[in-house]
């Protein structure tokens, strides 16, 4: 599904009646000087039908804790505040500070800005069990911290409901990707063995202030048991050492890994494969025994 990339502007200012009339996000950048900044990989969405597409993939935010990284000037953070979210939101960038606590008047007691680094903040302690994460994830951190909320908790299910993420379309269909294709790799690896992984809407270059040189998709999680017995730094070990020659035989790839190859015979896989045939599961079974 494939986004139009409509000006949001006429969007809010002829705002329905179940919205608090707010100025268009043109307005609001203007106002406060917030020109996207390359060194923070900011792109603006601005329409806000797009924007309220992607506050309700999760499903129903009405009074559920959601986590944001990222709102810049708020048009994100406006979708989710309007869908009934309890929302604290990360933001980086000090010049943004003012515009949302702008909204943090509109949305009394829905919505808490963190001025700091996302790397740097648990959101698990934020938001609370059971919070979603929804953002438009800056180019240059998105996966880092994808993989953060990924490898977090060693409880049964992980501590966030869903995550909702923006990011290149490359890097989507990295995660989301099946055996045997291009796209295949670590990513995809460890973001399925613990998620269910799906593209839940294209988003096209020119919907974004500026506009980025590569499309865009949002990716949305949502939490899997973790399979027993299986340690997250074999599976990081493993699927390093794997894809880091995958063109290679997988006898040749984890040569150098102790014990893989006895665990690939336990297995069943046949060592004269390459990494990017073997499953998810497949993958989990070998670390499950380099983990005992």
């Amino acid at each position: 599904m494939s986004a139009d990339p409509a000006d949001g502007d006429a969007v809010t200012s002829e705002a329905a009646p179940d919205r608090p009339k707010l100025p268009p996000l043109r307005e609001v950048i203007a106002t406060h000087g917030l020109a996207a900044s390359k060194a923070l990989g900011q792109n603006f969405l601005l329409d806000e039908q797009l924007l309220d597409r992607i506050a309700a993939i999760p499903g129903p935010l009405k009074d559920q804790p959601v986590f944001e990284v990222g709102p810049g000037p708020g048009g994100l953070t406006r979708a989710i505040l309007r869908a009934g979210g309890n929302l604290v939101a990360v933001e980086r960038d000090r010049r943004c500070l003012p515009a949302l606590a702008e909204l943090e008047t509109v949305f009394p007691g829905q919505l808490r800005v963190i001025s700091g680094d996302a790397m740097e903040v648990d959101a698990r302690a934020q938001v609370g069990d059971g919070g979603h994460v929804i953002a438009n994830l800056p180019y240059n951190v998105g996966t880092a911290l994808l993989i953060g909320w990924l490898s977090t908790s060693w409880e049964p299910l992980p501590w966030w409901s869903t995550l909702t993420l923006m990011f290149q379309m490359e890097v989507a269909e990295r995660i989301v990707a099946k055996p045997g294709g291009d796209h295949y790799g670590r990513l995809a690896i460890l973001s399925q063995w613990r998620s269910d992984a799906r593209i839940a809407m294209k988003v096209h270059r020119s919907a974004f202030t500026p506009p980025p040189k590569v499309m865009s998709a949002v990716v949305h999680l949502t939490p899997k048991p973790a399979p027993e017995g299986v340690q997250l730094k074999h599976l990081e070990r493993l699927t390093a050492a794997a894809f880091g020659q995958r063109r290679k035989m997988l006898r040749q790839s984890l040569k150098g890994l102790p014990g893989a190859l006895d665990a690939l015979a336990v297995v069943g896989i046949d060592p004269q494969r390459r990494a990017e045939t073997v499953s998810v599961e497949e993958f989990v079974a070998v670390a499950r025994i380099l983990s005992q």
